[in-house]
């Protein structure tokens, strides 16, 4: 007897596509440690899914952590980012340094 996927499926199918296509772009991009000038577009959940069908629970819950795993990353890659701005921004207000020593010939 043939399976057939119902339209169901093919929804949720295609959101977590989407989905694991941004989560791959945010990696790719910490991996590269830059981040894109055009961030892509804010996801949107789709209108009338319905609940998530149970085939797809082990795939939602892994791109879940990923995504959480991204979150976590973003983070850090900001702070250390505010970090180096604000060590950028000291070195750039300190005055100029008076010569500790003179050399002079004898």
């Amino acid at each position: 007897m043939p399976t057939t996927t119902s339209a169901w499926d093919t929804a949720w199918a295609e959101a977590l596509d989407a989905l694991e296509l941004d989560v791959a772009l945010a990696e790719r991009m910490l991996s590269l440690d830059r981040i894109a000038a055009s961030p892509p577009d804010r996801w949107a959940p789709p209108v009338g899914l319905g609940p998530l069908p149970a085939a797809f629970a082990d795939r939602a819950r892994a791109l879940l952590d990923r995504q959480l795993e991204v979150g976590r990353r973003l983070a850090e890659a900001a702070e250390l980012s505010r970090r180096q701005l604000r060590a950028a921004h000291a070195l750039r207000s300190a005055a100029p340094s008076a010569p500790v020593y003179l050399d002079v010939p004898a």
